[in-house]
């Protein structure tokens, strides 16, 4: 099996009430949602709709039509940006977003002449709310912020910045990607008009999953067009939720996947996950101090992480590292930008990366034991 610390970028393993979930759903009903009055049809449609109030439940949301899903957290990001920016509109984001964002808002700024305001992060990857007011102008339509840096970790405030996008009433979009699942996220609380999630990062459900949940009134348009099911004679796109935004034949049996994997963590309870990831990046923090020649990075403080930690050895590159953990003792780690360069040039690592560990939920100290102990015989 080996250690795996890559759940950063998808979780694993999965809980077992999630693989059977799919399975049963695939070998036992198989219909297509949405598209049929048949009884397995319909029991598919009831699966989905569950899906959707369980979401709408986990980020204190009132309405399930519009929670609406993707196939992933990219194309969630890339359907509330694409669906709000027109022609000369001015849109604030961060400077330690994803490429799912930042490549997003670079081709609008070529193809459709958006302006862009990039709010600059601390050295250890805070995003200061007071500099996203700051960059305000009359016609900013979109503020889009990552609730926790891929690379550093870095939880920012999002509730402070969403009272101040409500405050100017500009829409505020958060990438969840790393939060959703590990991180109590209350779409009122904190000020959320439009929250990006994925399903097989810290939901734990299968990859091909993910979701846009809308709390906001203002006018999205479709990234794509095509079959909902209904109103078929109709030849543009409904108008209504989730049809409106959602289009084509939906991953069933992920979403199914994704619903048992709700289910899992609402037994566990998100605030006893995120304790015992906490628990684990304090251990992991401590322990990488041991070893000669690390540079570490973030704020270093398990309370202001999730469960990200990069760093870099003296005088050995990351691709070696990489490769002798994963081929001489079966630990598995990413290695390079991340797809997230921005925060790379705030530590100047651009050209070099840096390894990363990403600590999930059926990791335990052990696993950071294993690999401490190999990361000293590499270095």
């Amino acid at each position: 099996m080996g250690v795996y610390l890559d759940n950063a970028a998808t979780s694993y393993p999965k809980p077992k009430e999630v693989v059977d979930a799919v399975y049963d759903f695939m070998l036992n009903n198989g219909a297509t949602s949405g598209r049929g009055a048949y009884e397995r049809a319909m029991m598919a449609d009831g699966l989905v709709y569950d899906t959707r109030k369980m979401i709408a439940n986990l980020f204190n949301f009132h309405d399930p039509k519009k929670v609406i899903f993707t196939a992933n957290i990219t194309e969630s990001l890339n359907l509330a940006i694409r669906g709000i920016v027109k022609e000369g509109d001015h849109v604030i984001t961060s400077s330690i977003e994803h490429n799912a964002v930042w490549r997003c808002l670079k081709t609008l700024e070529r193809d459709r002449g958006i302006s862009l305001s990039v709010v600059p992060a601390s050295k250890e990857g805070y995003t200061n709310p007071l500099d996203v007011k700051d960059l305000i102008q009359k016609n900013t339509v979109l503020i889009v912020i990552n609730h926790a840096s891929n690379v550093f970790g870095t939880i920012q405030s999002i509730g402070e910045i969403g009272a101040i996008a409500r405050e100017h009433s500009i829409p505020f979009l958060v990438d969840a990607a790393q939060t959703a699942g590990v991180l109590p996220i209350d779409i009122k609380k904190d000020n959320v008009d439009l929250l990006a999630f994925t399903g097989h990062k810290s939901l734990l459900g299968p990859m091909g999953t993910g979701g846009l949940v809308v709390n906001w009134d203002g006018e999205m348009d479709p990234l794509k067009v095509g079959g909902t099911g209904g109103d078929s004679a109709y030849e543009y796109q409904p108008d209504y939720f989730p049809n409106k935004l959602e289009t084509g034949t939906l991953n069933v049996s992920g979403i199914v996947g994704l619903r048992s994997a709700l289910k899992f963590i609402q037994k566990e309870g998100i605030e006893r996950i995120y304790e015992k990831e906490k628990d684990l990046v304090g251990y992991a923090l401590n322990r990488l101090e041991e070893i000669r020649g690390i540079s570490i990075y973030g704020p270093k403080d398990p309370n202001k992480i999730v469960g990200v930690i990069s760093f870099n050895l003296q005088g050995i590159t990351g691709e070696e590292v990489a490769y002798t953990l994963d081929q001489e003792y079966g630990i598995m780690v990413r290695v390079g930008l991340h797809c997230a360069p921005g925060p790379h040039r705030i530590i100047d690592k651009v050209k070099e990366g840096t390894v990363r560990i990403g600590i999930g939920y059926f990791n335990e100290k052990e696993d950071i034991d294993l690999l401490v102990n190999a990361l000293k015989k590499i270095n």
